[in-house]
């Protein structure tokens, strides 16, 4: 009798996780067909994830993009037009093309994606297969409280960021499920978020999480009515090279996965539990007015939060 090995174990959670979003994440059926957009990095898991789902249906194409110089910028046009020719698309990129005005025209068309920048097998191992009903529950409470309020409050140690949330609509209910036409989400999914409304974020803010592009490094976000300057040079001159609009205080996110944990990749990093993350630059594609290419998340340990002054965050902990 052949005993499993550690690799072989490893194997097999990978491969389940990559099932689960195939069958459970995006609900692929045997006569829809699917895209798998992947660059260089990215090449052994895009051809694991065709293998596992060519299992499930024989309309599987992989098509090899360049690798991004920042998280936003637009494949080509042909790119762009190829992603409506599909049921569902899967995108393994090393910079991301979640807030791209390709993957919106796609889910406006009813396309269902699962956009996955930066992801590793570590990640897909550990953040991937989670109670998603939980998960469901927990986006609700945060996204019916955001609904209701006029103003967000942060606090870190001794720094305090405030903003304006009114008319905006909180986001996340997907919670991970993308079964229905033009749902589409980042995976590892756990996150209940809004577009703050521009121009009216001032105070600052300590980032100590992780930086998305740059990785666990610490910045000092000073905001004055809706533009962002930090003390990190790297994050400044990510910013410089784009213009005033990077500069936007795009995004509050609250992270909701209890599996995921911050590694520096902050496609997991902006859903660890107990976290909050700001993002800097675009928002056009979940209610917000600011159109660049540019979306740069900056992930908060252990906040505290209110909304309208009643506090649904404690240092991390969950209120509601």
């Amino acid at each position: 009798m052949v005993k499993n090995t550690g690799s072989t174990k490893k194997e097999n959670l990978l491969s389940k996780s990559i099932k689960t979003i195939i069958k459970k994440n995006l609900a692929i059926k045997p006569n829809e067909s699917l895209l798998i957009v992947y660059d260089k990095p990215k090449s052994k898991l895009a051809k694991t994830f065709g293998l596992i789902a060519s299992k499930t249906t024989k309309k599987v194409h992989a098509i090899k993009i360049p690798v991004g110089k920042i998280n936003g910028e637009e494949p080509k046009k042909d790119i762009a037009k190829l992603f409506l020719k599909y049921n569902t698309i899967i995108i393994l990129t090393t910079k991301s093309l979640s807030h791209t005005k390709a993957r919106m025209n796609a889910t406006k068309k009813g396309i269902r994606i699962a956009s996955m920048p930066g992801i590793t097998t570590t990640i897909l191992k550990r953040a991937i297969d989670i109670d998603y009903d939980e998960l469901k529950s927990n986006t609700k409470k945060i996204v019916n409280k955001l609904n209701k309020a006029s103003i967000v409050k942060i606090e870190k140690d001794n720094h305090t960021l405030e903003f304006s949330i009114k008319s905006r609509k909180g986001q996340g209910l997907s919670a991970g499920i993308y079964d229905k036409k033009g749902k589409w989400g980042n995976l590892p999914e756990g996150e209940a978020f809004i577009a703050p409304v521009e121009g009216t974020a001032n105070g600052e803010i300590l980032v100590d999480g992780s930086i998305a592009g740059i990785g666990k490094e610490k910045a000092i976000l000073k905001i004055k009515n809706g533009l962002a300057y930090s003390n990190n040079k790297k994050l400044e001159s990510m910013i410089k090279k784009i213009g005033k609009k990077a500069r936007n205080i795009a995004e509050l996110g609250i992270g909701l996965n209890k599996k995921a944990k911050i590694t520096g990749i902050v496609l997991e990093d902006e859903k660890v539990y107990k976290t909050c993350h700001i993002a800097l630059g675009n928002n056009i594609g979940f209610g917000g007015k600011t159109n660049v290419p540019f979306h740069v998340d900056c992930v908060i340990k252990n906040p505290t939060i209110y909304l309208d002054k009643y506090k649904i965050i404690d240092k991390g902990k969950l209120l509601i």
